[in-house]
């Protein structure tokens, strides 16, 4: 199956993952609002969470897949599964000490990455509770991970990419009955934080069963170090920072936003909505491109390597350039529709909404990242983006420091964006020093008319709103705030690929008819 229809396929999982995550955090705001134990959860779920983004996510894939792609490709399928077993074998030791020694030490551990819940005994302490109530999440998501890397190196992308729809039912399941039985903010937080914890086992048993079926379960034993596993290490290492810059950016603001009341709430809600451009696109394409690039590459398919590169250059911002202008200009209608209710007030709508403004400035930046980062992983080099990674984090702090005191939560949104456009600067920079990218002039104009169109179609958006802004009113009925803000989106598309189509930026007759030859051969 080609390159863009597995693209395609992956994005689809994905939009119905980030629709349902939508609905998730709906949930979370209605029921537990802005408030301290609002804090507390979100601070709790994201703590595991940038441990699997880490170690399970960034490090395992980026350091597996291209080895993985050369043991198939050089020795076999039996070999490979054999390889995949010992990896997995020190993934899991490795995984399991982590979680045990974060338990015990859970009120030492947490202490400096939410600062702020120092000063507020009764928040840190339920902070604690429910951290120590989601961590075992990270190791359901790390077998999770390591079995969904072994299905796309064997080109299966279909079940891992749905396993986070199934995580979303599972939470929507726990959190319905506290919409219609509202129970007080610690209890229902910690009811949150166990049915998170159930989502994640139901997400394991899920691709479990998918390796199953392809006939290649690892058989996990007591790790051993060998020469394989020290190359796996000698990679995944740099890849702890390199494959999770995103997350450890943003986890970065989390720290210095814990001193200030409801900032990591509105950091959280506005990184939610960016996310899904960013899932849809950024992802689908970093998870398919990476096994794409190797297999070429270890083939000694050059030609077809960057061709490959480039597509996915292409289709990346011809997706992402038009997400991120219209979150800029829609910003608050699309948080009042989605979130104003409940404990979520009209202050909370307008301070996420600005944050979201500059979180989607950056948006194009953290899709490049993910387009560029496999030209270095395919090859093996996961040091030169831990570099650039490491210089990331230097500016995203440097900037959150001196702009937090002004600006709040929105300087923290300006440094992440200002911080991952240098990233995907040197990236790019680098690759293109090597000879690994290049883009002809025609490419170039393609380029520079999806910016142009996309700034177009967004300033339309932003003059229709202001009209339609009594259909986006609280007391407006929430079936006509979700049709006015659809009828917006449908023809914001309409334009938007319209004109993409009329200019030659992206034909859409190409597109189609190489989804159908694709489909057909596949």
């Amino acid at each position: 199956m080609s390159l863009f229809r597995n693209f395609i396929n992956v994005g689809l999982l994905t939009t119905g993952s980030r629709v349902l995550g939508f609905v998730r955090d709906a949930l979370v705001a209605a029921v537990l609002g802005t408030g301290p134990a609002a804090d507390a959860y979100l601070a709790a779920f994201r703590f595991p969470n940038l441990f699997r983004r880490l170690f399970a996510e960034g490090a395992f894939n980026t350091a597996f897949i291209p080895l993985f792609a050369k043991a198939i490709e050089q020795e076999g399928m039996e070999p490979a599964r054999l390889w995949a077993a010992r990896i997995m074998s020190w993934l899991v030791a490795v995984v399991l000490v982590v979680t045990v020694f974060a338990e015990i030490a859970m009120p030492w551990v947490l202490a400096p990455f939410v600062p702020g819940f120092l000063n507020d005994p009764a928040k840190y302490e339920l902070t604690v509770l429910l951290t120590r109530i989601c961590f075992p999440y990270l190791m359901c998501m790390s077998l999770m991970a390591a079995y969904a890397a072994i299905l796309n190196g064997l080109g299966k992308f279909s079940a891992a990419a749905f396993a986070p729809i199934l995580l979303n039912i599972v939470m929507i399941a726990f959190m319905a009955p506290l919409v219609l039985w509202p129970n007080t903010d610690v209890q229902t937080a910690i009811w949150i934080a166990i049915g998170t914890i159930a989502g994640g086992i139901a997400q394991l048993a899920l691709v479990y069963a998918a390796i199953r079926r392809a006939g290649f379960v690892p058989r996990l034993h007591w790790p051993k170090f060998d020469a394989d596993v020290k190359r796996f290490w000698i990679l995944a290492i740099p890849a702890v920072i390199a494959g999770g810059i995103t997350q450890v950016n943003i986890f970065v603001g989390t720290i210095i936003a814990s001193s200030a009341d409801s900032a990591i709430a509105y950091l959280y809600y506005a990184d939610r909505l960016y996310q899904l451009p960013l899932g849809i696109i950024g992802i689908a394409i970093g998870t398919v491109l990476l096994p794409e690039l190797s297999r070429h590459l270890k083939g000694g398919r050059a030609k077809e390597a960057d061709a490959a590169q480039n597509q996915s250059l292409l289709l990346s911002m011809f997706l992402s350039m038009p997400a991120a202008t219209a979150l800029i200009a829609l910003s608050v209608p699309i948080v009042r529709v989605l979130f104003q209710r409940g404990a979520f007030s009209g202050i909370d709508t307008l301070e996420t909404a600005n944050t979201l403004i500059w979180f989607s400035a950056g948006l194009p930046a953290y899709v490049l990242i993910r387009v560029l980062q496999p030209g270095f992983f395919a090859r093996e080099d996961t040091r030169t983006p831990t570099a650039f990674a490491g210089i990331s984090v230097v500016i995203n702090i440097v900037f959150s420091l001196a702009l937090f005191p002004f600006l709040a939560h929105v300087g923290i949104a300006i440094a992440t964006s200002v911080a991952a456009w240098a990233n995907a600067a040197l990236l790019a920079i680098w690759l293109g020093r090597r000879g690994h990218f290049r883009l002809a002039s025609s490419e170039w104009r393609r380029h520079f008319l999806i910016i142009a169109i996309s700034v177009a179609m967004a300033a339309m958006l932003w003059g229709l709103a202001i009209p339609l802004a009594p259909f986006f009113a609280v007391d407006a009925p929430l079936i006509v705030q979700l049709l006015a803000l659809g009828g917006l989106v449908t023809l914001g598309l309409a334009v938007y690929f319209g004109l993409a189509h009329v200019s030659g930026a992206q034909r859409l007759d190409l597109v189609l008819n190489r989804l159908r030859r694709r489909g057909s051969k596949g």
